[in-house]
């Protein structure tokens, strides 16, 4: 017992480091967004702050912790959160749910690349009013050499990440319900917004400048809480229920204590300029260059926050086939730990352009939340499906019909953001939605009207094979000839496989070896199943292997080679020609198959397109062979013509012959 509740209290340090920098946040610009909405400080009033306190508290309330904490946690796909983790739970109920959660997922994607520019840019702009940096070009250099060293530091994992941004955490939301809470007690007629009936003043009052618009700023207060739901496979589930209320509580204290300090400075606050923000303005002086460096750290572990997530959701598109594969690190013992390279790098590109394409937070502000309006709304339909199986009707409908009305509104008003910036969001969403389309669209065109994509009997073939490995008029290709193809327990084999080997040029081996790697979720799992099917040298090799062991296949195959010779299951391969002695283990030669579609194929307009784009990501991403570790092994690439309904052509007549 005491054990687990150690283990829940590291864990519960990892995620407050991990999961709720982006939320965390949130009250650096939101109240800042909230009157320049009104037009200026000079045009607060008490009830404009409590209707927008109100508005802020109930969106958390409604969208982060009954939605997300309460609900959508419980929607995992073992263990693992986010929107593609929750369409592969009800993806079996209705083949269009496929298009909500690539528009959710593209757009959470394209969000992540956002976030760490706006979060850090803002909190370093800070400085600027404590004189401690005089220019916008130092901002930008100083928030660049920051998320450079961020993105740098991914490869060692988000546990150790965890680690040393938890207990900074822990300050920074100490700070905000203590400073929150001090400056309460100045006005408490703030508590007023606790009530629901404020906000909704507040959207038809006439004070209100912005009408309905008014909530796109409001929504800047909740857009971590799909991060949240994404980064549920890094720290678990009961983690985050049981540091939720710490974090809400003091985001709750925070923003009431902003809007007591707003109405409590009314008489003198007078007229600012755009950039008066309430959180900066309500901390003692004594202690504002702290309150900028704690800042300045949170919004470091803001974009911690998206990274992982993002890490996540690539890794679970690929799962579902949605993106091409990619070369997956899993730096702990944890199965969500988990690190993408060539993710990291593309994230960190995008970023810093759009650091340098900005330039200040006030413009990248203007495309901040369009995007994780829409994944928001692309959510809800997905858990409604989710719901439908597993809780009443009435309910299913209720949660509908509540959450799409609620963020149906937010996205209308965030659209207003689009011609400030919200376009560049817009474009990455639709970038990314168009390479999942490929490869999805692509892959499900080729099976359904390929000729090749059916798949044959391997027992069949059997004596076909035997009689290829004894035929001695063909030269031989290989000791040991291995296919990397999957075979289920019906021997059932891609057609590909084969007529590689029989049909161009005829590949005479002694031994043919079919190979199909699955992976576990036990990280140090290395186990295989071996089904001779009635031969002595064509193999069907079952290899399990756990998610943070390595692909070497090569290894692999000579231990179970060497173990087969050994219990006499086949025969020894003796090589006369070969430096080590003894030597009962023949060469090896691995032969991958690469696609193309043959000329005389009949299919032409968006099918052709779909099928050559999804050719193309599948030739220009990461190959077989650095996949399975066989980069120093005897390899061959095999371009193989995709036949796609072949072309009638004219029947030739003989004219004349000759002998």
């Amino acid at each position: 017992m005491e054990r687990k509740k150690t283990k829940l209290l590291a864990n519960s340090l990892i995620a407050l480091g991990i999961v709720y920098g982006d939320i965390g946040t949130s009250p650096l610009y939101v109240m800042n967004a909230l009157i320049n909405n009104a037009g200026g400080t000079q045009y607060l009033t008490p009830s404009y702050i409590v209707g927008c306190i109100s508005l802020v508290f109930w969106t958390l309330m409604l969208i982060t912790t009954i939605k997300y904490v309460l609900i959508a946690l419980r929607a995992d796909n073992k263990g693992e959160g986010g929107i593609f983790a929750l369409f592969a739970l009800v993806r079996r109920q209705a083949r269009w749910l496929i298009v909500p959660a690539m528009i959710g997922g593209a757009a959470l994607l394209a969000d992540g690349t956002l976030t760490p520019a706006v979060t850090v840019t803002s909190a370093i702009e800070g400085l600027k009013h404590v004189q401690v940096i005089h220019s916008q070009d130092q901002v930008i250099l100083i928030t660049f050499v920051i998320l450079l060293v961020l993105f740098s530091v991914q490869h060692f994992g988000t546990s150790i990440i965890g680690h040393a941004f938890g207990p900074l955490m822990v300050i920074w939301f100490s700070f905000l319900a203590w400073f929150g809470f001090t400056n309460l007690l100045k006005a408490p007629i703030i508590l007023k917004a606790l009530s629901p009936l404020y906000g909704l003043q507040l959207l038809f009052s006439p004070t209100n400048h912005a009408g309905i618009l008014i909530l796109g700023s409001v929504f800047l207060a909740t857009t971590g809480a799909e991060a949240l739901y994404s980064d549920l496979g890094h720290v678990g589930r009961s983690s985050i229920y049981t540091t939720w209320p710490i974090v809400c509580t003091a985001l709750t204290l925070n923003y009431l204590g902003q809007g007591a300090f707003l109405i409590h400075q009314l008489p003198t606050i007078g007229i600012q300029n755009p950039g008066y923000n309430p959180f900066y303005q309500m901390l003692p002086e004594s202690i504002y260059l702290f309150g900028v460096l704690i800042a300045t750290i949170a919004a470091i572990i803001a974009s911690q926050a998206l990274i992982t997530g993002s890490f996540t959701l690539v890794e679970e598109a690929i799962a579902l086939q949605l993106l091409p594969r990619l070369q997956v690190r899993y730096p702990t013992s944890e199965r969500g730990q988990i690190y993408i390279g060539k993710i990291n790098w593309i994230l960190l590109v995008i970023t810093s352009g759009i650091l340098f394409y900005f330039r200040t937070s006030a413009h990248m502000e203007a495309a901040y939340g369009l995007a994780i309006t829409l994944t928001m709304l692309m959510t809800t339909i997905l858990l409604s499906q989710y719901l439908k199986s597993h809780v009443a009707k009435p309910f299913t409908a209720g949660f509908l019909g509540l959450f799409a009305t609620i963020e149906t509104l937010f996205l209308v008003a965030s659209l207003a953001k689009f011609i400030h910036g919200g376009y560049v969001t817009a474009l990455l969403t639709m970038s990314i939605l168009t390479i999942m389309i490929c490869w999805y669209a692509g892959n499900y065109v080729r099976n359904a009207i390929s000729d090749q994509s059916k798949y044959l009997n391997l027992l069949n073939y059997k004596q076909q094979l035997q009689s290829l490995s004894q035929d001695q008029s063909i030269p031989l290709f290989a000791t040991n000839l291995v296919m990397m193809a999957r075979i289920n327990h019906r021997h059932l084999v891609k057609r590909e496989t084969l007529y590689s080997i029989l049909d161009k040029t005829p590949k005479r081996a002694k031994v043919y070896w079919f190979i199909t790697v699955n992976t576990t979720d036990k990280p140090d799992t290395c186990y295989y199943n071996v089904d001779m099917m009635g031969t002595k040298n064509i193999i069907s090799i079952q290899l399990y292997l756990g998610f943070k062991m390595p692909t070497s296949i090569n290894l692999y195959l000579r231990q179970i080679i060497h173990d087969l010779i050994k219990r006499q299951i086949i025969d020894s391969q003796p090589q006369q020609y070969t430096t080590t002695p003894n030597r009962e283990v023949g060469d090896f030669k691995f032969v991958f198959i690469k696609e193309e579609i043959s000329p005389i194929s009949q299919v032409t307009g968006i099918k052709r397109w779909l099928i050559q784009a999804r050719l193309f990501l599948q030739n220009h991403t990461l190959s077989p062979v650095k996949f399975y570790g066989l980069e120093f092994s005897q390899t061959i690439v095999e371009t193989i013509p995709l036949f796609i309904h072949h072309q009638h052509t004219t029947e030739l007549k003989l004219n004349h012959l000759q002998k």
